[in-house]
């Protein structure tokens, strides 16, 4: 399977005893939709390698993952800081108006007040922020994703009809 038909869905922070168990960084808005994973794909030299998932433990807003046949620190270690993929079609459906910000990687913004200033190339996962980037005027712009800015996304006419705040744009072309 290929990461085009897949979605990034967190990384592997690091190891959690002597016995294989990792603790897991998740990009998901409830971790709790995750909890009866049977199978994941872990990225080891740039390929999507599958894995069985034996457990997920969820604590508070810890995540920890034992994976089958790792069952020591030595492999688990060997596992830290790879990234977590799931396929795209494991995707819950979503709501009218909802989206997926992966999904938003190539649409049009147009903004009520510049009209169109770009595509977006790239998602910027931040803590307590994701903001879309494109480039306006040889530039990279950042735009926070809020439903304030976000007015609606239109999967049909892949567009973003935005309503950013007064100088944003200015702050990043002058």
């Amino acid at each position: 399977m290929s990461k085009e038909e897949c979605y990034e869905l967190g990384y592997i922070a690091k190891t959690i005893g002597l016995k294989g168990e990792v603790a897991v960084v998740l990009d998901v808005d409830d971790v709790e939709d995750y909890e009866d994973l049977e199978s994941i794909l872990i990225e080891i030299d740039g390929e999507l390698v599958p894995y069985t998932v034996e457990q997920v433990n969820i604590r508070s807003k810890k995540t920890s993952m034992r994976f089958g046949g790792i069952d020591i620190i030595e492999k688990a270690e060997k596992l830290r800081g790879k990234k977590l993929y799931l396929p795209l079609e494991a995707l819950a459906p979503l709501a009218e108006g909802e989206y997926y910000l992966h999904e938003l990687v190539g649409y049009q913004v147009d903004d009520a007040n510049h009209g169109l200033i770009g595509t977006v190339s790239v998602i910027y996962n931040l803590p307590g922020q994701d903001l879309l980037a494109l480039t306006h005027k040889g530039v990279e712009v950042m735009i926070p994703i809020n439903d304030a800015i976000i007015l609606e996304v239109s999967h049909e006419s892949k567009t973003i009809k935005t309503n950013l705040p007064e100088g944003l744009l200015e702050v990043y072309t002058n």
